[in-house]
């Protein structure tokens, strides 16, 4: 009985820190990597990352502020050979799409009112029928323009 516990309990305990060790992965990997894609602007701190399948999607909202030129940089692991990510407003109309930009890592812009801006980031299906579907690290960075 006792063995028996501790297993469930080992077992518990394995399946919560497997996926906080595999976002710390993919948090260590837009650190690494992704935030040097942002130059010449200037990061602004914070680490969006997720494990992502091919035909998953995540969104992010964030402030942008009037007068500012700003950087997004949307990254991937190795495996996801294309990303695609749009940039909306509040009403969802798209603003950006890298997709009619050969999907472009990165897209540089000026605010010129204060607003909320959504920023939808997708990993296409490009394994055939027959392949397991590819999952990475999809990292959206963000970055100021200073003069």
């Amino acid at each position: 009985m006792r063995s028996s516990v501790y297993l469930l309990i080992s077992a518990i305990t394995l399946l919560l820190v497997l996926p906080s060790s595999a976002n710390a992965q993919c948090k260590n990997f837009a650190k690494t990597i992704c935030r040097l894609e942002l130059s010449p602007y200037i990061h602004d701190g914070n680490y969006n990352a997720a494990i992502l399948t091919e035909g998953e999607e995540a969104e992010l909202f964030k402030t942008f502020y009037a007068g500012q030129e700003y950087r997004i940089s949307v990254c991937g692991s190795e495996m996801l050979t294309k990303i695609e990510f749009l940039v909306m407003d509040v009403d969802r109309k798209v603003l950006y799409t890298n997709a009619k930009d050969n999907y472009a890592t990165s897209w540089d812009f000026k605010v010129e009112n204060t607003q909320q801006l959504i920023i939808l980031v997708k990993v296409p299906v490009v394994s055939s029928k027959n392949e397991e579907l590819k999952s990475g690290c999809v990292a959206i960075m963000f970055g100021l323009k200073t003069d």
